[in-house]
């Protein structure tokens, strides 16, 4: 157990970067603590502090904690599943869906890693209890997450790509192959992984489009 010596302080949190107003600094700070440990749940409080505003700046920019969550949860997914991309049509139906499912999985080539990620996951939600705030929490990431996945099936409907049907359980099916392979990814294994990957992504796309799913 590490033993905090006479002298050592703590690590600083991030401050706000310099001229962001406060609505911005808001969802700045919610979407730093979401990366962090257990510890740095979302309680208005902690989010206003880290923010550097009052908790009445906050609840007038978010009256609930829902909101505040929707809020930054769409800034966090418009840089990593931009809504515009579903729409690109330079780009191939089975391609685009296969990039949607692809941006929900840790790059190979991140600094951070695939295994670091489920680590954070790991002590966040599942290594004890989830608080009500925990909990709350990871439901509006599935809400996000669920919410693009459709998006990007309805547009590829609109445009006669994939027949009409349960876009709910479409996206729950791919969503489900995407956590499986979240899991490989941090697992031994003898198989070349990115090839394995595409391999399974490249499966659940094809069944969903040629409309056995």
């Amino acid at each position: 157990m590490a033993v905090q010596r006479a002298g050592d302080t703590e690590p600083a949190h991030p401050t706000p970067p310099e001229g962001l107003k406060s609505r911005d600094r808001i969802l700045w700070a919610a979407s730093t603590m979401l990366g962090e440990g257990a510890g740095a749940a979302l309680s208005v409080r902690a989010v206003a502090e880290r923010a550097r505003v009052s908790t009445g700046s906050l609840r007038h920019h978010f009256p609930t904690q829902r909101a505040l969550m929707d809020a930054m949860l769409k800034v966090v997914f418009d840089l990593v599943l931009p809504e515009e991309s579903f729409r690109d049509t330079s780009i191939a139906p089975r391609e685009r869906l296969m990039g949607c499912l692809q941006s929900l999985l840790v790059p190979p080539q991140s600094a951070r890693g695939a295994r670091e990620a489920w680590l954070t996951v790991h002590e966040r939600y599942i290594a004890s209890e989830p608080t009500q705030a925990m909990r709350a929490e990871y439901q509006a990431m599935q809400r996000e997450v669920t919410r693009r996945v459709e998006e990007c099936l309805g547009a590829l409907t609109e445009e006669g790509a994939l027949a009409a049907g349960d876009t709910a359980r479409r996206a729950r099916f791919l969503l489900t192959v995407v956590n499986g392979v979240s899991i490989e990814q941090v697992l031994p294994s003898e198989d070349a992984r990115i090839a394995t990957e595409l391999d399974v992504l490249r499966t659940a796309v094809d069944l969903v489009l040629d409309g056995r799913i």
